[in-house]
């Protein structure tokens, strides 16, 4: 497990922060801006100074534009004026910080002076003892009124870090009842400077350790987040023992469900296994199935893969999980025309208005009865060889009696003689219901000559001017033969 000074004396502000910007990691050229992923809060330990502060926005470049929203660094425990935060760095932090409000500032702060230098337990107890008793309050405070000041009063404190383990002299193990007491204390020095915010966390390592690091828990009144730091390592041969151990991280996970608490992941990361994209891939996903507050990888040599390019595999796996998807094309919709189903048009029926004929009264016409105009008779002439002398004896027709109806009286066509006139009757014509008969005009009535010498006597009939007008002229006439001795009967 890196320790505070290992990271201290791998890096020295003045000298490497110029190298490790030359890199082609550092200088890795940002990709086309994509969509953000996850909400979860990411971030790495790349430095602990401002070496740390410049890298973050080339790993961000390097993962496509993800968004690398905590910084985290560490206090010195060698002194007790570090521990206070009497340490230039903190300023370059808490101007990041700043510079926009979704992001977080997780700041480890040592327990004891000399936290690395394996103090024995004995002498740690006595420390604890100490601690509890009110001893080291002041330093606190101090380090409080120090993150104020500088402008971030909410950061997040990772008090006495892997406490269950026996690495550092803040370790629980030699005495956890004091323990408690002690972080208790430092809790309440903390909180106790006007205008702080201050989120702590209690971060042991996975497994068991020296102790259970349930053993340790100060209490619900004093811790804001149950955090774990897991890396690839022991206890446990693959990613399914380090869930199910105990202590392990489905342990973490109820536990702070069980407390009513979010969880995080300070620290993870490759260090015994070398390069293992399977873990890495495993961790990824178990923190994206749980959603701690937030989470840092620790990338320096080992245990990196950005900065170290010794596990290329797990690197990669590294930057595929966490690097924004790219919105494909949009690929539209295919519109399925909804049929169109034609309304029936039910024909209204028409029914014919019956056509009533207007009766067309025919006004009565009275027939004209025309004049009958007796035929003109020519004189007969005997023929050549027989003298003119009235030897010859013409036949006479008799003269036709007028029918009460329609009296008509036909020549003879052998032997043209004189025919008496008859009055005919006219027959009354019907009228036509459309077209009315054409009314003839009538013609002038013509009074029979009387030939001379003829044998045929013709008396006119007057019946008055009314009867008159509708039979016409008539006459009476009567042939006699004057050559068989008929006398004139006058």
């Amino acid at each position: 497990m890196p320790t505070p000074r290992r990271r201290l004396a791998s890096t020295c502000v003045g000298t490497v922060t110029a190298g490790l910007l030359a890199t082609g990691a550092a200088l890795a050229a940002p990709d086309e801006e994509a969509p953000k992923g996850s909400d979860i809060a990411m971030g790495a330990y790349l430095d602990y100074g401002p070496p740390g502060v410049a890298r973050i926005p080339y790993l961000s470049n390097w993962l496509g534009g993800k968004e690398i929203r905590v910084g985290h660094t560490y206090l010195p425990g060698d002194r007790w004026a570090g521990i206070e935060g009497n340490v230039s760095f903190l300023a370059d932090w808490a101007e990041w910080r700043q510079e926009q409000d979704d992001r977080m500032f997780v700041l480890n702060v040592p327990m004891q002076e000399r936290n690395e230098e394996r103090v024995p337990d004995r002498q740690v107890a006595q420390l604890i003892r100490a601690g509890a008793q009110g001893e080291y309050d002041r330093h606190f405070k101090r380090l409080a009124e120090r993150l104020v000041e500088l402008g971030v009063p909410d950061t997040v404190i990772v008090l006495g870090w892997e406490m269950n383990g026996t690495t550092y002299t803040h370790r629980c193990g030699p005495d956890p009842e004091n323990w408690k007491r002690y972080w208790k204390r430092a809790v309440a020095a903390m909180r106790s400077v006007p205008g702080q915010k201050f989120t702590f966390d209690f971060a042991p390592n996975r497994g068991t350790d020296a102790i259970g690091w349930t053993k340790c828990y100060p209490g619900d009144d004093v811790v804001d987040i149950i955090g774990m730091d897991s890396y690839d390592q022991g206890p446990g041969q693959d990613f399914d023992d380090q869930i199910s151990q105990p202590y392990g991280l489905q342990q973490h996970v109820d536990f702070a469900k069980a407390h009513g608490k979010r969880i995080s992941y300070p620290e993870w990361g490759l260090y015994r296994r070398g390069d293992n994209p399977e873990y890495v891939r495993r961790m990824l996903k178990w923190i994206e199935q749980h959603k701690p507050l937030y989470h840092t990888i620790t990338d320096y040599c080992p245990h990196g893969v950005w900065q170290c390019k010794q596990n290329p595999q797990a690197s990669k796996v590294f930057k595929e999980a966490l690097t924004p998807q790219k919105p494909g094309p949009v690929i539209p919709t295919p519109v399925i025309p909804t049929p169109v189903i034609p309304t029936p048009v039910v024909p209204t029926p028409v029914v014919p208005t019956p056509q009533v004929p207007t009766p067309q009264i025919p006004t009565p016409q009275v027939p004209s009865v025309p004049p009958v105009v007796p035929p003109v008779v020519p004189p007969v002439v005997p023929p050549v060889d027989v003298p003119a002398e009235p030897s010859a004896e013409p036949s006479v027709e008799a003269p036709v009696s007028p029918s009460p109806e329609v009296p008509v009286v036909e020549p003879s066509p052998a032997v043209p003689s004189p025919a008496a006139p008859s009055p005919v009757a006219p027959s009354p014509a019907a009228p036509s219901p459309s077209v009315p008969a054409a009314t003839p005009k009538p013609a002038e009535p013509t009074t029979p000559t009387q030939p001379v010498n003829n044998t045929q006597w013709c008396v006119p009939l007057n019946f008055g001017e009314w009867l008159s007008k509708l039979v016409g002229n008539q006459a009476v006439c009567v042939k006699l033969d004057w050559r068989k001795g008929w006398l004139w009967p006058f």
